[in-house]
């Protein structure tokens, strides 16, 4: 909006694949919750390709970004052909890691879920339809830029692959969960939250770690953490200070360390709380 009415901004393609890779390069992290490791990255004479972005995303999963201006058929074969190299090069990438960002994280990257973004002006149904047939964790994100200084990303379609646990099966463990009533009734109220998050909508990743369950879009959006005594503790990427927290319910948690990801706490004790968090769950999900 202007002094003089409303202007309308006209979204429109990059000028060349370069400006949206190095924007997208630049501002990784916040972006796709992925941090930077490389750019062009040879794949040796053997290979004979160059990855256009690597990165690690923060569940620990290695990242693959493919970019293309506009249309283009072979995008996905593309990236699939390097996410392939990545993995048979593991000890090289890890090298990387430990080279960027010190031991303990090359110690933890997570290869169960390696992960292939494809960021492209526009995609076709049998791209989507491509995808969706494949077991690799993939992402189709449509860009576009509006005006001269801001750039948007819509995902097109996402699906998880590697060794994530099914909706069915999570359930079925948490109903099976031995132990005296308490022990029970935590579980049950793993499997409330787990159904919470995962109908939020299509797309949700589900990466296991040892310390808690990561529920991803393009990022984390909410870590689980395994059940204390008489508490689940879920973290969601919403900035405290824009709720008003309650104790005993919500806290800031942006200045003490945690597992997983996210600034804001929630403490669910009962299937009362999970309904009660269900708006903080849509709002770390639309941001995401």
């Amino acid at each position: 909006m202007t002094k003089s009415g409303m202007t309308e901004v006209m979204p429109r393609l990059a000028e060349v694949e370069a400006d949206v890779q190095g924007l997208v390069e630049a501002h990784m992290e916040t972006l796709l919750g992925v941090r930077f490791l490389a750019s062009e990255y040879s794949t040796g004479p053997v290979h004979g390709g160059r990855i256009d972005s690597l990165g690690l995303d923060e569940n620990g999963s290695p990242v693959i970004v493919e970019y293309k201006r506009g249309i283009d058929a072979g995008v996905i074969h593309q990236g699939l052909f390097y996410l392939s190299w990545l993995v048979d090069h593991r000890d090289e990438f890890e090298r990387l890691v430990r080279d960027l960002l010190g031991p303990t994280a090359a110690s933890q990257v997570l290869w169960s879920s390696p992960r292939l973004v494809c960021i492209a002006g526009d995609f076709t149904r049998y791209d989507v339809h491509a995808v969706r047939e494949h077991r690799r964790s993939i992402d189709l994100v449509r860009y576009r830029y509006f005006g001269s200084d801001l750039l948007g990303l819509e995902t097109v379609a996402s699906v998880s692959g590697g060794m994530q646990v099914s909706r069915r099966a999570r359930r079925r463990s948490a109903a099976q969960t031995p132990g005296n009533d308490q022990e029970a009734a935590m579980a049950e109220l793993v499997g409330a939250v787990d159904e919470a998050l995962l109908g939020l909508g299509d797309g949700v990743h589900v990466v296991e770690r040892r310390t808690y369950r990561a529920y991803q879009r393009l990022r984390n959006f909410a870590c689980l953490c395994p059940p204390q005594r008489t508490k689940l503790l879920v973290y969601l990427k919403i900035d405290p200070k824009d709720v008003d927290l309650v104790p005993g319910f919500t806290r800031d948690v942006s200045d003490l360390g945690h597992h997983g990801t996210g600034d804001l706490e929630v403490q669910l004790r009962t299937p009362k709380d999970v309904e009660r968090a269900q708006g903080l769950f849509r709002a770390s999900y639309a941001a995401s």
